[in-house]
C-alpha cells in the first residue's frame, strides 16, 4: 500500500490536526507522521506547498491530497471499512455524520473563547459563561447520542465504539478539562472514556514534550 503520510500542526494547540490523526490511530492503517509547528516566519509558506488552503493537516496518499480534518476522516474510513469509523446502523451512522458535521461547522464562539491548551490549567481564565449555550448544546449532543445509541450499542464511546464523531469531539473534551467546564454524569463519563483512551493519551504526552509557546494575546484559532 501507498504511504500515508499526515501532515499537523503542533500537538499542544492543533485541534484540527488531532482529529484525523485520532482516525488514522484507530483504523491500524500506517502512517508517517510530520509536525510543522505553527506561527513561524515559513509556516504560511510550508502549507501551502502542501495543499491550496494553506492549513494543516494535510493527509498525502501517493497522488491523492486531502486538506481537510471531515474529509480526511471519511477518507481513511473508505481506506479501513474493517476499522468502523462509522457506525454500522443507517440511523446510528446518519446521526453520527450529523454532528460530526455540526461540530466540523459550528460552535466558533467555543473555538474562539476557548482555544486547545493541552498543557495548561486556565480554569482562571476561563471564559466558558460566554458560551454557555454552546456549551450546553455539546452537553445534549453528547447525552442523545449515548442514550439513543452507545449505551445500546456497547463500549464508552458515543456510538460504542471509536467513531469519527468522537475525533471530532475529542479536542472539545480537552477543551472542557483545560477551562474546567462541567456537564453532567452522562457528559463526565464521556469525557473520561476520551481522555483515557490510550491514542489520545499519546497524543496528549507528546504535547506536552513540546517547547513551543503560543502567545495567547494574539491567539486566533490554530490548524
Amino acid at each position: 500500500m501507498t504511504e500515508l503520510t499526515l501532515y499537523i500542526g503542533n500537538k499542544n494547540y492543533s485541534s484540527w490536526s488531532l482529529r484525523p490523526w485520532l482516525a488514522l490511530q484507530h483504523s491500524g492503517l500506517p502512517f508517517r507522521e510530520v509536525l510543522l509547528p505553527l506561527r513561524q516566519p515559513d509556516s504560511k509558506a510550508q502549507f501551502l506547498a502542501l495543499s491550496p488552503a494553506g492549513k494543516v493537516p494535510v493527509l498525502r496518499h501517493g497522488d491523492v491530497v486531502i486538506w481537510e480534518s471531515l474529509a480526511i476522516c471519511e477518507y481513511l474510513a473508505e481506506l479501513a471499512p474493517q476499522a468502523g469509523l462509522w457506525p454500522s446502523g443507517s440511523a446510528a451512522r446518519a446521526h453520527a455524520r450529523s454532528i460530526a458535521n455540526e461540530m466540523h461547522a459550528g460552535f466558533g464562539g467555543l473555538r474562539a473563547n476557548l482555544p486547545m491548551d493541552l498543557r495548561s490549567d486556565r480554569r482562571a481564565q476561563s471564559r466558558a459563561h460566554l458560551v454557555a449555550a454552546e456549551i450546553a448544546r455539546i452537553g445534549d449532543i453528547w447525552r442523545q447520542a449515548r442514550l439513543d445509541f452507545g449505551r445500546h450499542l456497547g463500549g464508552p464511546f458515543l456510538f460504542g465504539s471509536f467513531t469519527i464523531a468522537d475525533a471530532m469531539y475529542a479536542p472539545v473534551v480537552s477543551r472542557f478539562r483545560t477551562y474546567g467546564v462541567t456537564l453532567d454524569e452522562v457528559g463526565a463519563a464521556y469525557m473520561s472514556a476520551i481522555l483515557d483512551w490510550p491514542a489520545f493519551r499519546a497524543w496528549e504526552a507528546a504535547a506536552a514534550a513540546e517547547g513551543a509557546v503560543i502567545d495567547f494575546d494574539i491567539f486566533e484559532q490554530p490548524r
